[in-house]
């Protein structure tokens, strides 16, 4: 899946496909506006890119304490990009591991 195709779907309104990675999930349901959804999607995954998301979230929450504890966790640096502009970098990057089929 290509970023255009990822940001194209959610601002479709499309439904979060359910064999995407949970920080692809996260992201998609936040990005629609849901940030509870997206936070109880990756709040509980093991991985470190779930752990990027989550830190990502507390940022965009204002919760820069544990934001921090979460870059930490995802073993990446605190973003000083817009909320924005992190966002896409994080999809962007975590795209590149995705299968274009999905």
């Amino acid at each position: 899946m290509t970023f255009d195709e990822f940001t194209s779907a959610i601002a479709q309104g499309k439904a979060c496909p359910n064999d995407l990675p949970p920080a692809l999930q996260g992201l998609w349901i936040d990005k629609q506006g849901n940030w509870d959804k997206a936070h109880r999607i990756v709040q509980n995954a093991p991985d470190a890119d779930s752990a990027w998301v989550h830190a990502y979230l507390h940022r965009e929450e204002g919760d820069i304490g544990n934001a921090n504890y979460w870059y930490r966790r995802a073993g990446k640096s605190k973003s000083n990009a817009t909320l924005a502009e992190e966002w896409e970098e994080i999809a962007k990057s975590l795209l590149a591991n995705v299968p274009t089929t999905v």
